[in-house]
């Protein structure tokens, strides 16, 4: 499962595609980092708050574009999605674990064409996926705590 992050003036806009492979234990990982995420600024500018922290809310919206595979030819190759069914059975968890918290969360229509209109804030973009969630840093590998810019 993955997910793009975005923090923005108006909104969190958080897009998730479902791979074929993709459990509930995927989900709640991601849910866990998602609301989890220090990506919001402190009194001293700092991104230093979680979403409930800095009084935000999720709009979380499906999108199986994420596992568009561009590796051969020209035209994307979306095998690596899920189908419609588990799809939006996995969407459908993640949204019911996402908004048990104490932050506000709206959707998107599942396989639904849609307008997303943002304003990036930072630009902050993070990227998660729940298969990263068994790698480790290799040691002495440089890690940024923060971006500065």
């Amino acid at each position: 499962m993955k997910l793009v992050i975005q923090r923005v003036s108006e909104a969190d806009v958080t897009v998730i595609g479902v791979g074929r492979d993709d459990t509930e234990q995927d989900a709640e990982y991601l849910v866990d980092k998602l609301l989890g995420l220090r990506i919001f600024p402190d009194e001293n500018g700092k991104m230093n708050r979680n979403v409930s922290e800095a009084g935000g809310s999720l709009l979380l919206v499906s999108q199986f574009t994420l596992y568009g595979d561009c590796r051969r030819g020209r035209r994307p190759s979306f095998d690596g999605a899920a189908a419609p069914d588990r799809a939006l059975d996995l969407y459908e968890y993640f949204v019911r674990a996402a908004g048990s918290g104490r932050v506000p969360v709206q959707t998107g229509v599942f396989q639904a064409a849609m307008q997303v209109r943002l304003v990036n804030d930072g630009p902050v973009t993070i990227l998660l996926d729940s298969t990263d969630r068994n790698r480790r840093v290799p040691q002495g590998s440089w890690v940024p705590r923060q971006a500065v810019y």
